[in-house]
């Protein structure tokens, strides 16, 4: 099906070489700024003569404002091929095919690439047309479109990307992907680097439903894509001039992936579908992509779509002067090697000397024009085309790079050329533009650009699921003995004492005075800093954020507005001015200090003084129903009960009714399950264990249990996360791995008969091991880093993901390879009572200190040595719940500041 519908069909058949009258160099005169002002998706079939010369042509295709809609089609003259036949490529190996695995719901999406043994192209086609990947049968492009959304997540499929390499015959000049001959061939000629994907070409085979995520380009730079043959492919943009748009939803959506990258889009792992767009009114468009056309991104264009069936598409990226400004500005993801970087150093040096001083000094301070159309040539460029051809000469041919390289390091040239401000390479800042001097040919290195990042879906439990729990208390009360620790705190608690307004509102003071210095916000900060210190402060220390104050606030919006059934959350609180902050308030009954974003406030109908919603209502003694803490910030539930906020966002089945006021919550949906749950830090300590509901680790089987409260005042990690959970939960057992035993602990060990001994740690050591998978198709996990004989591992650490290696195994066969990732293995030398000595690993060895699982006990031999050895020293280990942040005297130094022993009010009520 085609969508030419969505695009404007343009044909230059007029002016010299068929561009426009007045513009002889195919590029505008700057009078075209208001061409195409509804950012459609236009669509050109030049002639063959305007086919020639691609530079030109895409100029001309700016000045009728094809830019401003970040993608367009070009549809080649009638009659031309890049290549004549395609039956000599089935026996192409696709080295490295992903399988797409895609989590989420409602529109909203995850993807993860997962790495599968190599295939040739007719074993590629052959799985893409069977009958578990094949297009499913439909009427039309609008029916296969709404196929493809509502069964996402379901039969993930294989999808050959980034293979490298191009299939156009040779001699095809015109729109040779490998050959295009653009501003991007500084990189190589200057830099000596080689990206692969990025200056040369990348082959893709699809199959129904393979996808590329919401992304730009690397570098914010253009990029072409061919659809040799096969089925279609569906596109979708969004105009540059609404990129920001896009990244303020995103970040809203998955707030978990913001925190941990700022331009977490750049991974690739993102699907926003079509209905979402709509509702927020992000401008899209889309078209459909046939058999035998171009298509052309735009810098700073978001573009994501899929494969309709079996095709074979080929790529790369290109650049335009245009370009320069949005490399110098593109933002750059520093969480992952695998990410393309550009020194742009090259670029500025040669084509804008008139601003490399100021733009080394990081003063250059570029507006980028998203109307603007670019230039086909320029002086500057012209200039540094004939000093190429002075210093090679006339009939020197472009140098070609060694098939196999080095790992490009200098892709950035050793700077900081990419990014905002644009900081160019050290190195490369004294030499200016006209420098003259001879010089040697760069040395060519290469690495590769990953379209398709590879990743793994994390192993995670939804917050929904209640997980099975300890069978009995036997198991479960050595985890947090609290027993006579908590009787100065007991007016905090319920069930413990009568309530005490005072004591709530000296804890509430005192959690004002913590960063974030929010209430609500404070979930995803755990107390860390003992409790004297909030009360013992130095007098010149800076004021703290207080009543009135502006401040970041931590919990997205999403947090909040995620309903039962399950719509899509609002992505924005209007309580949240343009620079990201929201207005602190102090409660001036009972201290309570929270953001108007978070308590859901209105600015404009603030009252002062402000009282919160449960001072407001004079209700002083009231209970959260799902914890047994008393103060916070609270609000009121459905059926006339009170709730925590930060219990409220943290339980899954909880819900604020009315998602800008942050009231009322309905916590009828909390099922008995949850409610049975008990909590390991305060089980033992109220007379009804079970009071309230309890979260769980997110941990893949991990059913530890415990309120909100007092997993957040035991410093237990909870973070917001990716649509569709809202938060991530992480016990102190996943918090941090174990030490392990030091050399001289005695410990329980499994012997070579599977039995289990006590036995004593007589040396430690580790084994750094590395994954791969060999062409074959066969996978190695225990690769040892000096039989990597293409690589300088021991010295230069592992490759980068996915990179090839030459790999020489144990039986002497010397085996091409891809790397996975590494991993490090621990292992103990120990001796048993009868003096044997054996090699176990870290998983093979149980502390003294900790209960043992049950197969574990089902195996020890139950003969105990005669005398006991001494106890080492007790170290927070991974099995512990000694509270690292002094749960209790947290508590009892936070009373006793404000109320000392002998001043201890009694019940108020």
């Amino acid at each position: 099906a085609t969508n030419e519908s969505h695009g404007n069909t343009h044909r230059s058949t007029n002016g010299t070489k068929g561009y426009p009258p007045g513009s002889p160099n195919g590029y505008s005169d700057g009078n075209t700024h208001a061409q195409n002002p509804s950012c459609k998706i236009m669509t050109f079939r030049p002639t063959m003569e305007e086919f020639k010369d691609f530079r030109k042509y895409v100029a001309y295709m700016e000045t009728q404002g094809a830019h401003r809609a970040g993608l367009a089609k070009v549809i080649p003259p009638e009659g031309w091929k890049p290549r004549k036949c395609y039956d000599t490529i089935e026996d192409m190996v696709i080295p490295a095919p992903i399988m797409q695995v895609v989590t989420g719901q409602s529109g909203l999406f995850t993807q993860y690439n997962i790495q599968k043994k190599s295939m040739t192209v007719s074993e590629y086609r052959k799985l893409a047309n069977s009958n578990k990947y094949c297009t499913p049968r439909h009427k039309d492009f609008d029916d296969l479109e709404r196929k493809y959304w509502k069964n996402l997540t379901f039969v993930s499929p294989i999808y050959g990307a980034d293979v490298s390499g191009s299939i156009y015959d040779p001699g095809v000049e015109e729109w040779n992907i490998g050959h295009l001959n653009t501003l991007l061939d500084m990189v190589e000629q200057e830099c000596g680097i080689v990206i692969e994907g990025v200056n040369t070409p990348y082959m893709y085979f699809g199959m129904w439903k393979t996808t590329f995520a919401w992304h730009t380009e690397d570098m914010d730079l253009y990029s072409i894509n061919y659809l040799h043959f096969g089925q279609s492919k569906s596109w979708y943009a969004i105009p540059p001039e609404h990129g920001k748009r896009l990244e303020r939803l995103a970040q809203g959506f998955f707030p978990g992936s913001s925190q941990g990258c700022d331009v977490f889009l750049r991974h690739k792992m993102t699907l926003i579908s079509p209905s979402i767009l709509k509702k927020y009114s992000i401008p899209f468009d889309r078209i459909t992509q046939n058999e035998g056309e171009f298509m052309i991104t735009f810098p700073y264009g978001y573009h994501a779509g899929f494969n309709h069936g079996f095709n074979c598409a080929e790529s790369t990226n290109f650049a335009t002067l245009r370009w320069v400004d949005y490399g110098k500005m593109a933002t750059q993801c520093s969480c992952r090697k695998d990410m393309v970087k550009i020194s742009m150093d090259v670029f500025v040096r040669c084509l804008q000397p008139e601003r490399y001083e100021l733009w080394k000094q990081g003063k250059d301070t570029t507006v980028l024009d998203h109307l603007k159309p670019t230039e086909v040539d320029s002086a500057q460029l012209e200039q540094w085309r004939q000093r190429r051809v002075a210093h090679r000469g006339p009939a020197e041919e472009e140098p070609v790079p060694p098939a196999e390289g080095g790992r490009g390091e200098g892709a950035d040239g050793g700077g900081r050329g990419a990014g905002h401000g644009g900081v160019p390479a050290a190195g490369g800042g004294a030499r200016g533009p006209a420098a003259e001097a001879p010089r040697r040919e760069p040395s060519y290195s290469k690495m590769k650009s990953r379209r398709h990042p590879l990743t793994k879906p994390p192993k995670r439990s939804p917050l929904s699921i209640v997980k099975q729990e300890h069978s009995s208390d036997e198991e479960l009360s050595p985890t947090m003995p609290l027993e006579g620790d908590m009787k100065k705190n007991e007016h905090l608690w319920q069930n413990q004492s009568s309530p005490n307004f005072l004591a709530e509102k000296a804890f509430n003071a005192a959690v004002a005075n913590l960063d974030p210095y929010c209430a609500v916000c404070s979930l995803f900060c755990p107390y860390t800093k003992p409790a004297k210190e909030l009360f013992h402060s130095d007098p010149s220390t800076p004021a703290l954020p207080g009543h009135g104050c502006h401040t970041r606030p931590l919990v997205p919006e999403m947090c909040f507005s995620a309903v039962a059934a399950n719509t899509e959350p609002l992505p924005a609180s209007s309580n949240i001015g343009e620079d990201g902050t929201s207005m602190l308030l102090r409660c001036s009954s009972c201290c309570l200090q929270v953001h108007t974003s978070c308590y859901g406030v209105k600015p404009d109908m603030l009252q002062n003084p402000w009282t919160c919603s449960r001072c407001a209502s004079e209700a002083w003694v009231v209970e959260c129903s799902l914890c047994n803490l008393r103060g916070g910030a609270l609000k009121r539930t459905v059926d006339n009960r009170w709730v925590h906020v930060i219990c409220a966002i943290a339980v899954a089945e909880a819900r604020f009714v009315n998602a800008i006021d942050r009231e009322p919550v309905d916590v009828s949906a909390v099922p008995d399950t949850r409610k049975s749950l008990k909590c390991v830090y305060c089980h033992t300590q109220s007379d009804k264990p079970n009071a309230g509901a309890c979260i769980q680790c997110t941990h893949d089987n991990c059913s530890t249990s415990f309120h909100v409260t007092c997993a957040h005042i035991a410093g237990v990690v909870i973070k917001p996360a990716d649509w569709p959970y809202l938060v991530s939960v992480t016990c102190h057992k996943h918090k941090v791995q174990s030490p392990g035993p030091a050399v001289g602990q005695r410990v329980i060990g499994r012997s070579s008969d599977g039995w289990y001994y006590h036995c004593t740690v007589i040396g430690a050591a580790t084994q750094t091991y590395y994954e791969v998978n060999f062409d074959d198709g066969s996978y190695c996990d225990n690769l040892h880093p000096e039989n990597v004989v293409s690589h300088d591992c021991l010295a230069g650490g592992p490759p980068e993901t996915g990179e090839l290696m030459v790999v020489h195994t144990a039986e002497g066969n010397v085996l091409n390879a891809s790397f996975v990732k590494s991993h490090v293995n621990r292992q103990y030398q120990v001796e048993f009572q009868d003096q044997s000595q054996l090699l176990l690993k870290h998983s093979e060895i149980y502390s003294l200190q900790h209960e043992l699982p049950k197969r574990v006990r089902a195996r020890l031999v139950s003969t105990m040595p005669q005398s006991p050895p001494p106890r080492p020293p007790q170290h927070l280990g991974s099995e512990d719940y000694t509270l690292s942040t002094g749960f209790v005297s947290y508590m009892e130094n936070l009373l006793q500041a404000h109320f000392p022993p002998e001043e201890a009010p009694d019940s108020l009520y």
